[in-house]
């Protein structure tokens, strides 16, 4: 079996448009979250009870594409697009010196083209469907990005698109794991993109209670706070590139981190909840750090889904202590980056993936912002008072998506 590792990494989210200046802001402890009334278009959102969006903010996707181009590519296909162009570009990859064919590109999206669809419904509806865009389609499907990724870069091995919900990202990075251990692939391009802040979404995911109708930014995405009411719906994107080590090292690459386990499982409970008792979520966890040749009292710190809801954030607690056992659990260091961006519900995983291998490398973990009110079924280390400075060794990086998805990933530092 191949060792695995990452040798570019690249992000769009709400609390920065490159890796340097995200990594800037985790470490500053900034707020990436917004208000709704002052995206483009803000009035559109008077009358709804959410306030608070984890919006991207300043992105020019003409940086990376022509101006033509990007009237046919809709914006999670343009984050698709930038993040790799990044992630190559800090990786100093260049396909002339690989076999296109081992080189891949997988990328989970929850959604795809949502405000399209509005858009072009809302077209349908006043004039007919003969007016629909006959670039909708291409447009709007979650794997048009993983295809256009492609066609930008070359690379002709595996492709496809993960889509399970918020645990898309990670899945995307698991298989691509996979492939390159499996010896299919030497290289692949994975991660999560969504951009869907959209009446629709936010209709839909407030009749169903999931979200916070906070109107304060600093109390709206509380993970494991006592008062938490609910996830900020985000967008944004986070691409890696993983490669085998022996590859990596023959052309002189910087390795950041290692995949070195993967887990994923159903709770086969519910279609919104997790499974109160966290089994099946501490199975993919146990299923990573036992296929890194970790021991649960080595895990040093969790990026946790951490989602701000109140089952989410209790039941992954439980499954925690299940997956680590009482005592590791309450050692391990746990935070949640969606307390600075909010849930960037398909791409959650791999900007978080991203996040978890800057502060293991270098040695600072983030505070969970927002965090005021102790919850007694809430009760590990989750980094409330401050960054920490710590050597971490092994992390873990959790996902939990609709439908009972779970995915973790287990990566190792190669300082």
């Amino acid at each position: 079996m191949k060792r695995v590792v990452i040798t570019g990494m690249g992000t769009v989210n709400p609390l920065g448009n490159n890796v340097d200046v995200f990594w800037e802001n985790i470490k500053e402890n900034k707020n990436g979250l917004s208000y709704l009334k002052d995206m483009k278009d803000g009035n559109i959102f008077d009358d709804f009870e959410v306030k608070v969006v984890g919006a991207v903010k300043d992105f020019d996707c003409l940086e990376y594409i022509e101006k033509k181009e990007s009237k046919r590519i809709d914006r999670f296909t343009q984050f698709a697009i930038a993040c790799s162009m990044e992630a190559l570009k800090k990786s100093s990859f260049n396909i002339k010196d690989i076999d296109p064919f081992r080189a891949g590109v997988i990328i989970g999206c929850g959604i795809g083209g949502l405000e399209l669809t509005q858009q072009e419904h809302a077209k349908y509806l006043e004039k007919g469907p003969n007016r629909v865009s006959v670039f909708y389609v291409p447009m709007m499907i979650a794997n048009m990005a993983a295809g256009t990724v492609a066609m930008k870069t070359g690379f002709k091995g595996d492709n496809f698109a993960t889509v399970t919900a918020c645990s898309s990202a990670t899945h995307a990075i698991g298989e691509a794991f996979r492939k390159i251990k499996d010896g299919y692939l030497d290289v692949c391009l994975c991660g999560g993109t969504e951009s869907c802040i959209t009446e629709f979404a936010l209709g839909g995911f407030n009749n169903m209670k999931a979200l916070s109708k906070s109107d304060d930014v600093e109390r709206a995405s509380i993970p494991f706070d006592k008062e938490r009411s609910g996830f900020v719906l985000g967008e944004g994107c986070g691409m890696l590139l993983l490669e085998e080590y022996e590859h990596a090292i023959a052309r002189g690459a910087t390795i950041y981190a290692e995949v070195a386990g993967y887990g994923a499982t159903c709770d086969a409970y519910h279609m919104t909840s997790p499974s109160p008792d966290g089994e099946a979520a501490s199975k993919a966890m146990k299923i990573a750090y036992e296929e890194a040749g970790v021991l649960p009292e080595q895990v040093d710190y969790i990026n946790a889904h951490g989602t701000s809801t109140g089952l989410n954030d209790k039941y992954e607690t439980n499954a925690i202590k299940l997956a680590l056992g009482a005592e590791a659990a309450t050692k391990v260091k746990i935070n949640s980056t969606k307390s600075m961006i909010g849930h960037l519900l398909g791409a959650a995983g791999a900007v978080e993936a991203i996040a978890t291998v800057l502060q293991m490398n270098n040695s600072v973990l983030h505070r969970t912002l927002g965090y005021k009110v102790y919850d007694e079924e809430c009760d590990l280390d989750y980094c409330v008072e401050g960054n920490i400075e710590k050597e971490v060794n092994v992390a873990l990086s959790n996902s939990l998506g609709f439908g009972g998805h779970n995915a973790t990933l287990c990566i190792k530092s190669v300082k």
